[in-house]
Formats: C-alpha cells, sequence, structure tokens
C-alpha cells in the first residue's frame, strides 16, 4: 500500500482478518460511569488474539502477502505488543517470524513471542541498537520486515477496531486511544472520520512520553527522547506515515500523570474484573484527570492490550 487506507480498503481488511481474529466485546461499568461523569464503552482488545490490538494490523499485513513473499519469513522489531502478534501470525501461514526485542523486554511478552514460535534476537534497548540488529536479521535471514505502525496494512488493520466499536454502540460523542507510534490512533481516526464524522477523536499519552502532543501542537515532527513512563507500549516516536495522518484526522492530545495512569487500571481491573496493561489506562485516566470536559458525554476507549508480567504489579 503507498497511501492511506480508505474506508473501501478498512472494509476489505475487516474481512481478510475476520478468521483470525476476535470481535472482542464492548464493555460498560455503571461504577466508572459515576466516578468519570460520562458514559463510558470499553472496546476489549485486551481480550484480542495474543493478548492485544496487535493482532488486527499483524495479521492483515501477513496475510496480504503472496506465497511467494513468506518463503523466508518476517521480522520487525519490537518489545512486546506487535511481537507476539507477528509471530502469531506468520506461524498462521507456516512461516518463520525473526523478532528483534530489547534485553530489558517484559517477560511476558518474551514468552508469548516464544510461545508462537517467533525465534528472537536481543538487543540493547535504544532505536539505534533495535534498527542495527533488525538489519543484520534481514541480512542474514532475507526476511521480509513488517514494521509495528509505520505500515499502512498495519493502520488499516488497527482501524477495524474503532469500525467494530462504532458498529457495536449508540452515537459516540468522542472516540479515545492511546497513542505511541500512531497505528492504532491513525486507524481509529480514519474509520471514525468515514463511520462517524461528528464524533472527536481524541488520543491520550502520558506526560513522560509527550512527543506525539508537541508534535501535534507544535506542528513539526518531534521524535520521542529518553521516554520515562509505565506505559511500555508508548515509548514509540509517530511515523512518517501515521505522524500526517494525525495531523489530519485527530482533534486534540492530552497528556496525563504517571498516578492517574495506576489510579485507572487499577479502577478497571477492580471494577471491571478484567486486565489491562498500564498503556490501556491511558485514555481513561485522560478522562479521570479532564472530568469536566467530559462530563455527560458518551465517549468510546480501546483498550489495547492486557499483556502484564504478573509478578511486577505497579501496585
Amino acid at each position: 500500500m503507498t497511501q492511506p487506507p480508505d474506508y473501501s480498503t478498512i472494509e476489505k481488511t475487516a474481512g481478510r482478518i475476520k478468521p483470525y481474529i476476535h470481535r472482542t466485546p464492548v464493555m460498560t461499568s455503571k461504577n466508572l460511569n459515576a466516578i468519570s461523569g460520562s458514559k463510558v464503552y470499553f472496546k476489549c482488545e485486551n481480550l484480542q488474539k495474543a493478548g492485544a490490538f496487535k493482532s488486527r494490523g499483524a495479521c492483515n499485513a501477513v496475510f496480504s502477502l503472496m506465497e511467494q513473499d513468506l518463503k523466508k519469513g518476517v521480522c520487525t522489531h519490537s518489545s512486546g505488543n506487535h511481537a507476539a502478534a507477528l509471530a502469531r501470525a506468520a506461524s498462521l501461514r507456516n512461516t518463520k517470524a525473526h523478532i528483534v526485542m530489547p534485553d530489558n523486554s517484559s517477560k511476558v511478552k518474551i514468552e508469548a513471542v516464544k510461545h508462537y514460535g517467533g525465534v528472537i534476537t536481543f538487543c540493547s534497548p535504544n532505536l539505534k541498537s533495535r534498527e542495527e540488529t533488525l538489519k543484520k536479521v534481514i541480512e542474514k535471514t532475507g526476511a521480509l520486515e513488517i514494521h509495528p505502525y509505520n505500515d499502512y496494512r498495519i493502520i488499516a488493520g488497527q482501524a477495524t477496531a474503532a469500525k467494530e466499536l462504532i458498529e457495536d454502540t449508540e452515537r459516540l460523542d468522542i472516540i479515545m486511544a492511546p497513542v505511541g507510534g500512531g497505528g492504532l490512533l491513525s486507524g481509529t481516526a480514519l474509520s471514525t472520520k468515514h463511520l462517524s464524522p461528528a464524533t472527536k477523536v481524541i488520543a491520550a499519552e502520558p506526560a513522560g512520553a509527550d512527543d506525539a502532543f508537541r508534535s501535534f501542537y507544535e506542528g513539526r515532527f518531534i521524535p520521542s527522547e529518553n521516554p520515562d513512563t509505565i506505559a511500555d507500549g508508548l515509548l514509540t516516536s509517530l511515523g512518517s506515515l501515521t505522524y500526517p495522518i494525525i495531523t489530519e484526522y485527530v482533534d486534540e492530545i492530552i497528556t496525563v500523570k504517571e498516578k492517574s495512569i495506576i489510579t485507572a487500571m487499577k479502577l478497571i481491573w477492580e471494577r471491571m474484573k478484567i486486565i489491562v496493561e498500564p498503556s490501556s489506562a491511558v485514555p481513561f485516566a485522560a478522562i479521570l484527570e479532564n472530568k469536566e470536559n467530559f462530563r455527560d458525554k458518551t465517549v468510546g476507549i480501546i483498550l489495547s492490550g492486557g499483556n502484564v508480567d504478573l509478578g511486577k504489579l505497579l501496585w
């Protein structure tokens, strides 16, 4: 794909990946509605295959490929959910997934990659090392790279989550997604602006990793440098493909404090009885920090994933 996916492409993508993913449930909580002062619908991608929305994009990218493209496998660099999702998608097509992971990656995410048959090469936990190591893997294996978010096939796959959320709920005043590299947010914005153009698209981002916030409001790309947040899925910079889509179609980006992320995460665990990872809790944290701005609004939130190392809980 050489252009951002239009809605017909997103519809075709939904059909392509349907056999390989869950149509995840949309849940509500009267308790959390009362606490937030708004009516919130949670799209539970924490219950998705491989535990995160990343399965949508990975399946679309891998199942878009011809058989000859898969002979030498696929590859990527990822610290977590994309790594597992790509390994799973590759296994479904009987090919290898070569995954470059930082050596400080979450144990639960490393084990998930291994479970799906991914071949892991560890590297130092910085972008330069990730990219250099991946280059060596490609030279050695000839595998085809599938980027975690800077790929229109990935964006089209992620767009199907918002498509389902909008189809399965009443009219939403606002739809929210966390933002790291911007694949989920880009796809969410594209689906929303077609299906429900009156709905505002708002992103949420940790204050300690606010490169998307600054890029959005300063009107120029600002890379993520030394991010500091417990939301480990939101550490990356926006991509050259995601940034323009976000600039054009997203209405607002809000940053949140670390304390609020933990509070939101605990509330979702305790009141809804579902496990979400810190990145998933960031949009609800934004509501808790800005209740007046969301009061009496109907809000859809995409809970991005639920892969948590239960031996290292934040509380």
